[in-house]
């Protein structure tokens, strides 16, 4: 068996590409930078960087969202703290031609967070935002703000988006993970919009809250009430410990 030659394969980097996901003004929003350097400068992307020599991937998704966002990942096991957000790996992306640069492998992770304030990317409030993900994969007419020329997101980052969207999408139809865009507290009715926002549908009230609160270790009572949404007090709930829901909360067909 001949000895391993490592200057046999040819070298290449490994970039974590983030798709940070939140619910700002009942719409499912992705958090994009503007690029400042080539290749692409100029266009929206989604946020990440270069992995270091000495990092695991875990940590350097979890360092990118640290500096992107002021967020920490937390364990989905532990009560998440005050500025936590649930991080996953999505997918990994190795075209040969993705970036013109040279050969990129990007690991995408999934963040979740409930309402996030404005991005402060860099100093500069321009370079980063919260976008609506169906303005982001408006693959025909491409992305711009402020009557900017629209444009495609940069590398395959569109595609990228995609996959994220559509992971948030299924994922919480039989786990609790719409409870990530909740803060720690929460009513029936502000998980619903979650659903509505990430699904992009209207769902029946009575039903909704029928299938949550009747889903053993789903929601937790939390003893508080609150009327921050107006009317009469509602009642406030925490994530139970059940992560999977069964049966599952099926997606309308639209």
């Amino acid at each position: 068996m001949s000895p391993y030659d490592p200057s046999a394969y040819p070298a290449f980097a490994v970039t974590v590409d983030l798709v940070v996901l939140t619910v700002r003004r009942h719409a499912l929003c992705a958090l994009v930078v503007r690029r400042g350097e080539t290749p692409f400068q100029g266009r929206w992307a989604l946020p990440g960087g270069f992995v270091k020599a000495d990092e695991d991937l875990g940590a350097a998704a979890a360092r990118e969202l640290a500096e992107e966002t002021g967020l920490c990942a937390h364990d989905p096991a532990s009560p998440a703290p005050a500025n936590g957000a649930h991080l996953e790996q999505l997918a990994t992306y190795g075209d040969p031609a993705r970036d013109p640069r040279m050969r990129v492998v990007s690991v995408a992770h999934l963040a979740l967070a409930p309402d996030l304030p404005a991005p402060r990317a860099g100093g500069d409030a321009n370079s980063a935002r919260w976008a609506p993900v169906d303005a982001l994969l408006d693959y025909e007419g491409g992305f711009g703000r402020d009557g900017e020329q629209p444009a495609p997101l940069a590398f395959d980052h569109a595609r990228i988006l995609g996959d994220g969207v559509e992971r948030a999408r299924s994922k919480i139809e039989y786990s609790s993970l719409a409870t990530a865009f909740c803060p720690s507290e929460f009513t029936v009715g502000e998980l619903r919009r979650v659903y509505e926002a990430v699904w992009g549908v209207a769902l029946d009230p009575r039903n909704f809250h029928r299938k949550v609160t009747g889903t053993p270790g789903f929601l937790v009572p939390s003893g508080g009430t609150t009327t921050r949404q107006g009317g009469r007090p509602a009642q406030l709930f925490r994530a139970g410990g059940a992560t999977i829901l069964n049966p599952p909360m099926l997606r309308p067909e639209v």
